[in-house]
């Protein structure tokens, strides 16, 4: 929701350059009438929305909506605010939304799940506005700002991986995919303890999901922490959103993407070559299996050569891992003890089970919650 980097995709129109951009001539005050070309609500600092929220800045946008930081002028407090595009269809989407959001937070009546509290929705000149508790950054401006490029140590990898599993285990409880969980979709507070999931813009009810698992949906989620049942046009249920976590907690520690690749074809191959090959069993059971392995079971790699702009198909009868993930996560920790060394085994062994090939050996929340890697600490901030 405040994420400055959007959709790798590049469904999402560019984020403003700085937090404070506005459009129009701030210096006059007041409200700018009217929508952009694209249905974005023109907005400027100082203005006060629904007499009584006060724009403090702009926090970017993304495909379906703009997002502002600003005041409450009745609590004092500040708050976000997302305000959709002018747009028939994304309205009824931010409606869903809102009944979602409710859901998980009227079951959280405490707000100890770790999901963004929603406070309220109204409409102002003809956009839906979502209001949010404020908080400070995403995790990957954290991983910016805090990581030096190399990620945060695996202490505090451990604090927000717990954190997440929790919200993820009340998504379940309460049938929730979220559909689009990476680093720019979970928030932290000010002094980074505490971190909530938010964006649910595209989240599911899983009796929803059932009918949605008849429709070939090869782009939910955004690509480098997209699922492989996803991409082969699987039927997708809550193991989606265990692996985008998967990706996640491997960025936070190390600071690099897991998986990357320009197409849903290259994710497979990149995703294969750490994880090691989809059984035949498993990609079979994709409507769109065809796109991405031949007759006799070879993979058939679709690279695009940017220079050339030319595209090569090659079939590579097995993909083997190059370097898997144990060997990448050894190779970020250097000058550990033996007890440090075993924080990082639980880790891997973690990490391995959330990004099971198959959805259905995929570790469930409430079980990844009582593995060791949170339950036998062998240190409380373990070094890199």
């Amino acid at each position: 929701m405040f994420a400055e980097d959007f959709d790798e995709d590049k469904y999402a129109t560019k984020p403003s350059k700085g937090g404070d951009e506005v459009v129009g001539d701030a210096g006059k005050g007041g409200i700018l009438e009217g929508d952009d070309k694209d249905g974005y609500y023109k907005m400027r600092v100082g203005e006060i929305i629904n007499g009584r929220y006060q724009i403090q800045s702009t926090l970017g946008r993304g495909m379906f909506s703009g997002v502002v930081r600003a005041l409450d002028t009745t609590t004092k407090m500040p708050v976000a605010i997302k305000i959709m595009r002018n747009n028939d269809a994304l309205r009824k989407g931010g409606y869903t939304e809102i009944a979602i959001l409710e859901k998980l937070n009227d079951a959280d009546p405490e707000n100890r799940k770790h999901i963004v509290k929603f406070e309220v929705s109204f409409d102002y000149r003809g956009h839906l506005c979502m209001v949010f508790e404020s908080l400070s950054m995403n995790l990957r401006e954290v991983l910016r700002k805090f990581g030096n490029n190399v990620g945060i140590n695996l202490g505090a990898t451990r604090t927000y991986a717990y954190q997440i599993l929790v919200a993820l285990a009340h998504m379940r409880k309460c049938s929730i995919i979220h559909a689009d969980l990476k680093p720019d979709n979970i928030l932290v507070n000010e002094n980074r303890s505490v971190l909530k999931i938010c964006d649910l813009g595209t989240a599911i009810d899983r009796s929803d999901a059932a009918t949605a698992h008849t429709e070939i949906t090869p782009y939910l989620v955004s690509r480098f922490y997209r699922a492989p049942e996803i991409i082969l046009g699987m039927s997708y249920d809550y193991g989606v959103d265990m692996w985008s976590i998967g990706c996640t907690l491997y960025e936070l520690y190390t600071g690099k993407i897991l998986f990357t690749g320009d197409s849903n074809n290259q994710m497979l191959k990149a995703i294969m070559e750490i994880r090691g090959r989809l059984t035949p069993k498993l990609y079979k059971r994709g409507q769109l299996s065809a796109s991405h392995f031949d007759d006799l079971g070879q993979f058939v790699s679709v690279e695009h050569d940017k220079i050339l702009n030319k595209t090569a198909v090659r079939t590579l009868p097995v993909v083997k891992p190059a370097r898997d993930l144990r060997t990448r996560l050894m190779a970020a920790s250097t000058g550990m003890n033996d007890a440090e060394m075993k924080d990082l085994n639980h880790f891997v062994d973690l990490l391995e089970q959330c990004l099971a090939l198959n959805p259905d050996k995929r570790i469930k929340p409430t079980e990844a919650l009582k593995h060791p890697f949170f339950t036998s600490r062998a240190s409380s901030s373990t070094k890199r």
